[in-house]
């Protein structure tokens, strides 16, 4: 897992560019994959959204969509993970 400071441009499917902040990245040997958990710079909810990548990709990479809910379960408790590893760090 890999915790970044990074953005990333988006595009959406009228062709808006957005801008999201990388929260974090890691790999899933169970399902052969990598993935991104990011926010919108614009978003009023502060919503965390998450994507598949090809980290073979480089800068002009693509993301895919999470299939399935088995992968959601996934991101979801690495994402609990991270943000409680970081409260306690901020605790200290």
């Amino acid at each position: 897992m890999t915790d970044l400071q990074d953005t990333i441009i988006l595009t959406d499917e009228l062709g808006n560019e957005l801008t999201a902040r990388i929260i974090l990245t890691f790999e899933s040997e169970e399902f052969n994959k990598s993935y991104v958990v990011y926010k919108l710079d614009d978003d009023d909810n502060d919503e965390f959204h998450a994507a598949s990548f090809d980290p073979e990709d480089g800068d002009e990479g693509s993301l895919g969509q999470i299939e399935t809910d088995a992968e959601w379960d996934l991101v979801e408790e690495v994402l609990e993970n991270f943000l409680d590893e970081a409260e306690e760090k901020e605790e200290k």
